[in-house]
């Protein structure tokens, strides 16, 4: 590489023509007023150009620059001159490794020449010049594990960096991998260099065939399980596919075994497919091939797998009851009679234990089982109606247990046969028929109706007794219809007819109905009308003159109604006056005719004192201390003991004024009344007015001497009375 100094003479300029005058020289281009900048510089009076800077040649190998001669007033004397610099090289640049380290493979037992993988280094040096001319070669070989192999095992040709084996030995189980020290160097070996690592790994082929001899125990009644896992041993590279066994099977006849693979431990897990029997067979003796995933190398020194036999063992257990079907499958009709056997033999034990049987759901209860047998039986009659039957199967549970406590159960689909069990019935059993007219359009429509379902109902006959078929007749109009009609024109009353209906069941059933008809005259729209409104037309419907009956039968009952009330009335006036009743006033002017409503005052512990007196807290008078009638006091029914009563006031005064004089007596007898509560409620008694056709509350008496007292016709007026007549004993 050429460096020019700072201020280095590189070249002088001149122009050919003769100018009296001065000569100004100027430099443009790359490395002067262009990136790079200030790395050369021309002397404007000489024409010297020179170097201000050391140059790289692996940044700027060359430059071109254009040189100008111009009059001192800037005028061009002449044409530009392109001037290019050419920056030499020199070797400054030492050659560098591209990758560090290399990583290559070679198989084991490779033969001598077996190339393995080139490494190659660059130089930034001129490639066109010795600078860049490589040179590599071994420096170095370290084996793993280390002293495992001492010769030289690879070389390389220094031109093209190509590693490739120099001698035999080369086995995996021995080494696993080579660390190669290299070297490159420039000017074809003789000038800088440089160092890298070339690492080689050894692989494996497969040269080992796996070993083994496994004893495994199974459980029977058991499948989809892992029975065991057996053992190999393969030298070659762990989890490559010289390593990696593949099993397989032999003297399966069954098909009960299968082994696969572990990916990890290179184990062969041995599975139970299907359920093994005890009973059946004890022991089983497989043949177990293992072989490599790769075909085994012919510089293998066994070329043949592994066989080993595998002895299988099976241990007997307590098996569950097993039923011979499930679900238990049984077709009846559904009308079958109890204790009719449905079943039998339906479950065994595989260690011939003895079992018990037991019905475990029975919505319906129309099952029974033999608990020692397991026979199933009808309990009683089935019903396809019933909400458990789902498209005419019944579902019940059977339960069986063997001695060792070890059960099972099974589902117990009943299919149920259709049966003729209802005979069909005749609807309507009423109807009318209009006279006259149309013969084919008079008739009652009739139809069946069966509980039963088909084929056992629908089509019906229907039929009319030949003894009994004198006047009618009756016509089939569809399966299920048919028309009872007439046959003569018969008189407007009512007739009873007897029709016999079948079904179409196997056996049939039929029935009798009287059907009660009724011919009759019918208006325009074939409606039944009164002989009335027949006679006076159709102008004036039947609708109009039952209105006319409705509105005179009301008015009727209403005048017998108001008669009964006003004699009522005149009867009860008589009785009071005679004085026989229980309201007895002396005078007609005492008698008052206003009632007033008593107010209601409640109780507390103010009111006590007065509670016992009778009274309220504004002189109110309690129910069972007014006024007694004449003669004996009458004993409630409600009252808290049997003690003689005191003496009453028996007559209100006739002077009103003496009404205060009148109460103050009955409450002093009432304050020495054992017989009459106190109640919570106390009902205020006021002047009741003049006129009253009744006497005075205060005269609740009786007329009567104590002994013909009668008061058993307040059960006839009515209820509102009804608890006044039986708070008193009749007397």
């Amino acid at each position: 590489r050429v460096q020019t100094l700072v201020l280095a003479e590189v070249k002088q300029i001149k122009s050919d023509k003769i100018f009296t005058g001065e000569v100004i020289y100027k430099l443009e281009g790359p490395g002067v007023d262009q990136e790079p900048k200030n790395l050369f510089e021309i002397d404007d009076k000489t024409g010297v150009i020179r170097s201000k800077r050391p140059l790289d040649r692996e940044k700027y190998s060359s430059f071109s620059l254009k040189a100008f001669a111009l009059s001192p007033s800037g005028e061009r004397l002449e044409n530009p001159t392109t001037i290019k610099i050419v920056v030499l090289d020199q070797n400054d640049n030492r050659p560098v490794f591209l990758h560090s380290p290399f990583v290559g493979t070679v198989s084991e037992f490779s033969v001598p020449g077996t190339s393995v993988m080139t490494v190659t280094a660059i130089d930034a040096d001129d490639p066109v010049t010795e600078n860049a001319v490589l040179s590599y070669s071994i420096i170095g070989q370290e084996s793993i594990p280390p002293n495992a192999i001492t010769k030289i095992m690879f070389g390389i040709n220094n031109e093209t960096g190509a590693i490739y084996t120099r001698d035999v030995g080369l086995d995996r189980e021995v080494v696993k991998e080579f660390k190669l020290k290299l070297q490159v160097a420039d000017m074809g070996g003789m000038g800088l260099t440089s160092e890298g690592v070339a690492i080689i790994h050894v692989s494996d082929i497969n040269n080992h065939a796996p070993q083994f001899s496994p004893d495994l125990v199974a459980v029977e009644n058991r499948n989809n399980y892992e029975l065991g896992r057996v053992n190999v041993t393969d030298r070659d590279d762990t989890g490559t596919g010289n390593w990696e066994a593949r099993y397989s099977i032999g003297n399966d006849h069954g098909g009960n075994f299968a082994v696969h693979t572990d990916p990890i431990t290179n184990q062969g897990v041995l599975t139970v497919v299907k359920p093994l029997d005890y009973e059946a067979q004890s022991k089983y003796h497989l043949f177990l091939e293992v072989e490599n995933l790769n075909p085994l190398s012919s510089k293998a020194s066994r070329l043949t797998s592994s066989i080993a036999t595998v002895t299988v063992t099976v241990v007997n257990e307590n098996e569950a009851p097993r039923f011979r079907e499930d679900p238990i499958q049984i077709e009846v009709p559904e009308s079958v009679q109890p204790g009719t056997l449905l079943k039998s033999n339906i479950a065994f034990d595989p260690d011939n234990s003895d079992l018990r049987y037991e019905i475990s759901r029975d919505p319906e209860s129309w099952l029974d089982i033999n608990r020692d047998t397991g026979d199933i039986t009808a309990k009683r009659k089935f019903n396809m109606r019933s909400p458990h039957v789902k498209n005419s199967i019944y579902t019940a549970a059977v339960k069986v247990t063997d001695a060792g406590g070890v059960s099972a159960v099974a589902t117990v689909a009943i299919a149920l046969k259709e049966t003729n069990d209802f005979p069909p019935q005749v609807f309507p059993l009423t109807g009318f028929v209009c006279r006259g007219g149309s013969r084919s359009r008079n008739g009652l429509l009739l139809t069946a109706v069966d509980e039963d379902l088909p084929p056992q109902a629908a089509p019906f006959l229907f039929q009319i007794p030949d003894d009994l078929s004198a006047n009618w007749t009756i016509t089939q109009v569809n399966d299920t219809h048919a028309m009872l009609q007439p046959l003569v024109d018969l008189e407007v009353r009512d007739y009873a007819v007897t029709v016999l209906v079948s079904d179409s069941g196997s056996p049939a059933l039929s029935a009798e109905a009287q059907v009660n008809v009724t011919v009759c005259l019918c208006d325009s729209f074939r409606d039944c009308k009164s002989e009335a409104g027949a006679i006076l037309g159709s102008s004036v419907g039947i609708n109009f003159i039952a209105l006319i009956i409705i509105v005179a039968s009301a008015a009727l009952l209403l005048l017998l109604l108001l008669l009964a009330v006003a004699l009522t009335a005149c009867g009860r006036r008589h009785h009071i006056k005679k004085g026989t009743g229980l309201l007895i006033g002396e005078s007609e002017d005492d008698i008052r005719d206003n009632v007033f409503n008593y107010d209601e005052q409640g109780g507390g512990e103010e009111d006590e004192v007065r509670l016992k007196h009778g009274l309220g807290d504004h002189g109110s008078f309690y129910p069972g201390s007014g006024i007694p009638p004449r003669g004996k006091q009458p004993l409630r029914k409600d009252a808290p003991h049997k003690l003689p009563s005191p003496t009453y006031p028996r007559r209100p005064p006739a002077d009103p004024t003496d009404i205060e004089d009148y109460i103050n007596d009955g409450l002093e007898a009432a304050d020495h009344d054992p017989n009459v509560p106190p109640y919570d409620t106390a009902l205020i008694y006021d002047y009741e007015g003049d006129g009253s056709l009744a006497g005075s509350l205060s005269s609740i008496a009786s007329g009567s001497s104590d002994g013909d007292q009668d008061y058993d016709y307040l059960n006839d007026w009515g209820p509102r009375f009804k608890k006044l007549a039986n708070m008193y004993d009749p007397r």
